[in-house]
């Protein structure tokens, strides 16, 4: 196994994210990161953020400006990737055209001395890869790479990394061309393989759900930067700043967090002149007068049937705040709102307190 140190590495980034590009953009500046022995890291960010750039500076694809990169404790900046022993899997595939799929997932065998030993491992890696992957890549086997579609493809280079021998995966959103089914049995299988494993893996995704599945760790991206390191748990109940607050979602189609100013608010009046973070589960809503609650009228109600709730937007002045709830709200109703919890945000948009300190998740009234 392997843990990766980034240490203070710098890049230039140009043209969303792209190394070496003519085209305006932005840097990594003295990032540093570490990816712990035998655990999971997803890094989660907007498009153009760099989180593939940052992978290809791992694998040894882009050499950065300044700084190091570390395999325990070791600089591989001189060493190549196919030194590194590493299992990649990007979005362009870079499978072999003139092999057929069973000779692409086993190549990692195909290029070395063929020993007895060596035989059993490649014979016991195949039957692991095809036990994991099922009779969708089964079907595959005999085809070569212009005979596949682009998820086919995918789901072979997935193969090819499964099978190798590697101390650390490398996967940019290895999923993004599967159908939803495929896609939901592949996240499965792959949580397995890296828990049965212990693989030291780096993902890169801007999918929430799927960093949630796959993440021991996760680290937020934007523009270059490491805004925040910990669980999704951590992160979600204690953002860094308004950005991870802002970005990280629990439900596909629900608001993340409304902002507001505690002035508006008579609940936070008394904190003066801060911004106020809450997600749609923190608000409570009601139909009578609540003490410390603002009235606010109903603009426009959302059903969530996947998660059983409803979410509520609610205008307070010119502002609007929403609200996870199951109650039968109508638009245009008159209502109160309290928040259960919230964050405070100074003026550079970093979290100053929470109140409580702590969520207790609990389900909404």
């Amino acid at each position: 196994m392997a843990r990766i140190d980034l240490v203070d590495v710098s890049m230039t980034l140009h043209d969303g994210g792209r190394a070496h590009s003519r085209a305006p953009g932005f840097s990594i500046n003295n990032l540093s990161l570490r990816i712990p022995d035998g655990r999971t890291l997803v890094i989660l960010g907007p498009s153009g953020c760099g989180k593939t750039t940052l992978l290809k500076i791992i694998a040894g694809l882009i050499t950065p400006d300044s700084g190091e990169v570390r395999y325990d404790d070791k600089d591989v900046r001189a060493t190549s990737p196919g030194e590194r022993r590493i299992g990649m899997v990007f979005q362009g595939y870079a499978l072999y055209p003139h092999f057929s799929s069973r000779t692409n997932v086993m190549s990692y065998f195909v290029f070395r001395r063929k020993t007895p030993e060596l035989d059993a491992l490649a014979r016991a890696k195949y039957q692991r890869t095809s036990e994991l992957m099922g009779v969708e890549l089964t079907d595959l086997l005999d085809r070569r790479p212009r005979n596949l579609s682009g998820g086919e493809k995918q789901r072979v280079a997935v193969g090819r990394c499964i099978t190798r021998d590697p101390a650390l995966f490398l996967l940019d959103e290895p999923f993004s061309n599967l159908d939803q089914a495929l896609r939901e049995k592949y996240r499965v299988s792959l949580k397995i393989l890296l828990k049965q494993f212990s693989i030291t893996t780096v993902y890169v995704t801007h999918d929430h759900h799927e960093a949630m599945i796959l993440a021991d760790l996760l680290a937020i991206m934007n523009r270059g930067r490491i805004e925040q390191v910990g669980t999704y748990q951590e992160i979600y109940d204690q953002p860094r700043n308004e950005f991870v607050a802002g970005f990280l979602n629990r439900h596909i189609g629900s608001p993340p967090i409304t902002f507001i100013g505690a002035g508006e608010m008579v609940q936070t009046r008394e904190l003066g002149p801060v911004r106020i973070g809450v997600r749609p589960e923190d608000v409570e809503v009601t139909r009578q007068p609540c003490d410390g609650g603002t009235r606010a009228v109903v603009a426009e109600i959302v059903n969530l049937p996947l998660v059983n709730a409803t979410i509520l937007h609610a205008r307070v002045g010119e502002h609007e705040i929403h609200a996870e709830t199951v109650e039968g709200f109508r638009p245009g109703e008159s209502v109160w709102l309290r928040f259960r919890r919230f964050h405070v945000f100074d003026e550079s948009g970093a979290r100053r307190e929470s109140r409580p300190e702590f969520a207790d998740h609990a389900s909404p009234a």
